[in-house]
């Protein structure tokens, strides 16, 4: 086996706990994971060196996006689960911290999860989203100030524009 398949092959795993932290779905995450090794293989030849794992996540990071759109023009349907009663105690912190991750922006998440769950850099984050590391900031940033504000059950401010 090539040094290449063996860098994917020890990849996968990172690869199905960061597309299943993006999507919330282990179908979903599954299907992207697979998609992403299928292009990836196909385009080995398009591989230059570097770090392969930032290259998988640029992949992953590129059909999430692809499915996201592809989904925003559809009708959103969305069934009502047990989940969504309003719930207390120490077993809500799990759901609130879901549902916070779930309010932001899918390019504050991505990059929340690279970094928190994930372990890559700003500077790796930044090549994977195909921005400058200061956007990563920005992004991280606010993404942490969202989820705090969330958690501690502020209201969304609205930005006043002129």
């Amino acid at each position: 086996m090539s040094e290449f398949h063996e860098h994917i092959k020890v990849a996968i795993p990172a690869l199905r706990r960061y597309a299943r932290a993006l999507t919330r779905d282990a179908e979903t995450a599954d299907d992207i994971v697979q998609d992403t090794l299928v292009r990836a293989l196909r385009s080995e030849h398009l591989f230059h060196g570097g770090d392969t794992r930032a290259w998988l996540y640029t992949i992953l990071t590129n059909l999430n996006r692809n499915r996201l759109r592809t989904l925003s023009r559809r009708p959103a349907l969305a069934p009502i689960k047990d989940s969504d009663a309003a719930t207390g105690g120490p077993e809500a912190g799990g759901r609130d911290i879901t549902r916070a991750l779930d309010e932001l922006a899918e390019d504050q998440r991505s990059a929340l999860l690279l970094v928190v769950l994930e372990g890559l850099t700003y500077r790796e984050v930044a090549e994977v989203q195909g921005v400058p590391i200061g956007t990563v900031m920005s992004r991280l940033a606010r993404a942490r100030s969202q989820i705090k504000a969330y958690l501690d059950g502020e209201r969304p401010t609205l930005r006043r524009v002129k």
